[in-house]
C-alpha cells in the first residue's frame, strides 16, 4: 500500500469543531505528498479539531499522466482490503494536486455521493468536480461552491505563534534586535534562481546584516546548494542563525520573533504565512515569478502588509493576516448543508 495512513492532531490546534456530525467525520487527506498541497489540507482539517488519515496517492503511468481527467490507478479501488483507498470510505475528503482529483471523483462516485468532498485550488474539471471548492481571489475559478480569500490556508496558526512567544526557541530568544525572519525558497517549473538574482539577495541581506539585523534564515529543498552555502557563510561571518536542518524545525518561532519577514516570491505559501503575524512583510521579486502569484501580492500591497525588499526595513502596520479560520468555517457549514440533505 502505498498511502502513508496517519491518525494526526497537533499541538496549538483549535478545540474539536462544535458541529458533532463534524465532529465525528471519518475524515481522509489525499494529496500525492507535495508538501504545499497537503499542509494546506491539514491546516484546515486541524482548525476543525479533526482526527484525520492522510492518504498519499501514487499512481502509476500511465494514470498519473491523465490526472485530473483520466481514472484512478486500477490497483486503487475505494473501498478494497488493499490500496490507497483501502477501507471503509470516509464522511469527508480534502484533497489537492492534480493527480488527487480522480481519487477524489472515484470516492464520490463510489459512495454515491454520501461522502462530502472538499477540494483546494482549482481542480481543472471544474466547480462541480467536489462538493467544496476553495480558490485563492487571482484564480478565474468561481460557482456557487467556491470560496475565494486572498491568502491560502495554513499551519501557522495564532495559536502557534503565541506558543512560540511563550516559550522562546533558545536558538532564537537571544539574538539581538531587530530580528529578521528570510525564508528562501527556491526553483520550480515556473523559474529558475539566477546568478545576478542570488547575487542581489545576498548583498541586500548583507546590507541588513551590516545594519545591526539580526537574520534567521531557513532555506526549502529547492534552493539552489550555491545559494544555501552563501546564505550559511554570511550567517556565520554577521552573526544570527541559519537553520542547517538540524534540531526542531524553528519555522513558527522564527515567524514569532520577527519584527521583519523577508520572503522570496516564488512561494505564495510562504508569503500567506509570513502575514499571518502582522510583521512587516518584504517581498524579494523573482523575475518570472507565477503572474497569478502577483496578483496575490498585489492585493497583500494594498492591504498594507507588503513593500518590495530593497535592501532595508520598511514601515508597514495591519491586522494580521490568515485567512485559514474562514476557509474551515465555510467547508463546516457546507458540510452540515450536504449532511441534513442525506438525513
Amino acid at each position: 500500500m502505498s498511502a502513508a495512513s496517519a491518525m494526526a492532531t497537533a499541538p496549538g490546534a483549535p478545540a474539536p469543531s462544535p458541529l458533532p456530525e463534524l465532529a465525528r467525520a471519518r475524515t481522509w487527506i489525499v494529496t500525492d505528498g507535495k508538501a504545499g498541497d497537503e499542509n494546506q489540507c491539514i491546516a484546515i482539517a486541524e482548525t476543525l479539531g479533526l482526527p484525520f488519515e492522510v492518504r498519499r496517492i501514487d499512481p502509476r503511468p500511465p494514470f498519473g499522466w491523465m490526472a485530473p481527467w483520466g481514472p484512478i490507478d486500477p490497483r486503487d479501488q475505494p473501498g478494497s482490503a488493499r490500496g490507497v483507498l483501502a477501507g471503509p470510505l470516509p464522511d469527508l475528503l480534502i484533497a489537492s494536486g492534480r493527480r488527487s482529483v480522480p481519487y477524489l471523483r472515484a470516492v464520490r462516485q463510489a459512495s454515491e455521493g454520501r461522502t462530502f468532498t472538499a477540494f483546494l485550488k482549482d481542480p481543472r474539471t471544474g466547480h462541480d468536480t467536489a462538493n467544496f471548492v476553495w480558490v485563492p481571489d487571482y484564480d478565474d475559478l468561481r460557482g456557487p461552491n467556491v470560496f475565494t480569500t486572498l491568502t491560502p490556508p495554513h499551519q501557522v496558526s495564532a495559536a502557534r505563534i503565541e506558543a512560540a512567544r511563550a516559550a522562546p526557541d533558545p536558538r532564537l530568544a537571544g539574538l539581538p534586535w531587530p530580528r529578521v525572519a528570510v525564508l528562501v525558497g527556491g526553483d520550480s517549473r515556473h523559474l529558475t534562481y539566477r546568478a545576478i538574482d542570488m547575487r542581489r539577495l545576498l548583498r541586500d541581506l548583507t546590507k541588513l546584516a551590516e545594519g545591526g539585523c539580526s537574520l534567521m534564515v531557513t532555506v526549502s529543498r529547492r534552493t539552489p546548494g550555491n545559494l544555501r552555502d552563501a546564505l550559511r557563510s554570511l550567517v556565520a561571518d554577521k552573526g544570527g542563525f541559519f537553520w542547517d536542518g538540524s534540531g526542531a524545525n524553528p519555522y513558527v518561532s522564527m515567524l514569532a520573533f520577527a519584527e521583519q519577514i523577508v520572503v522570496t516570491s516564488d512561494s505564495s505559501n510562504m508569503v500567506g504565512e509570513a502575514v499571518s503575524t502582522g510583521a512587516p512583510v518584504l517581498l524579494f521579486d523573482l523575475p518570472k515569478t507565477y503572474i497569478r502569484h502577483r496578483r496575490l501580492f498585489a492585493g497583500l500591497a494594498m492591504a498594507g502588509a507588503l513593500k518590495p525588499f530593497v535592501g532595508r526595513l520598511e514601515e508597514l502596520r495591519y491586522p494580521p493576516l490568515d485567512a485559514t479560520p474562514a476557509i474551515a468555517d465555510a467547508m463546516a457549514k457546507a458540510y452540515a448543508d450536504h449532511r441534513a440533505r442525506w438525513a
